[in-house]
């Protein structure tokens, strides 16, 4: 991290199939040793499943959904106060948002024993959709944490 100014955001081109710059973005997650055109594959064909399992025509629009019902509100940072460390909770940007519940559902997708990571995917993000599963619990853990840290919220800056 650098101390002398901030990093610039790199532009992602949208993908080529839905137009979308969030799909683009997990795509990238997803990715593994610069297989994107794999990654892309495994991606719009579990973004066709998901939309069927789930009644929705446009497979966008579902994963957008999914997306939103697994983006966390609130995180906890630790501050140290004196020499006592605090768990401090703290709002969370809109870009870390969508990043950190992208990495979920790609984490949860990936954890599946037995399942490829296609229909890992598409079981994550029905799961998400309908607002359960790992990565819903993950969501609720840290806002519990918020929660039960929120004497401490005096300290964020």
């Amino acid at each position: 991290m650098s101390r002398r100014r901030r990093a610039e955001k790199r532009v992602v081109e949208a993908d080529p199939i839905y137009d979308s710059l969030t799909l683009t973005k997990f795509i990238n997650k997803l990715m593994i040793h610069g297989k994107k055109s794999v990654a892309r594959r495994i991606v719009y064909n579990a973004l066709v499943e998901f939309s069927k399992k789930v009644n929705i025509e446009d497979p966008i629009e579902a994963f957008e959904q999914a997306l939103e019902n697994a983006k966390p509100a609130l995180e906890v940072k630790s501050r140290r106060i004196g020499g006592a460390t605090y768990q401090v909770p703290v709002e969370i940007p809109a870009d870390r948002r969508a990043s950190i519940a992208m990495r979920w559902i790609i984490l949860h997708a990936r954890a599946k024993v037995g399942r490829s990571m296609e229909q890992g995917l598409i079981m994550e993000l029905v799961d998400c959709f309908n607002n359960q599963g790992s990565t819903i619990k993950k969501k609720d853990d840290m806002h519990r944490m918020a929660e039960a840290n929120k004497a401490f919220a005096h300290y964020k800056w």
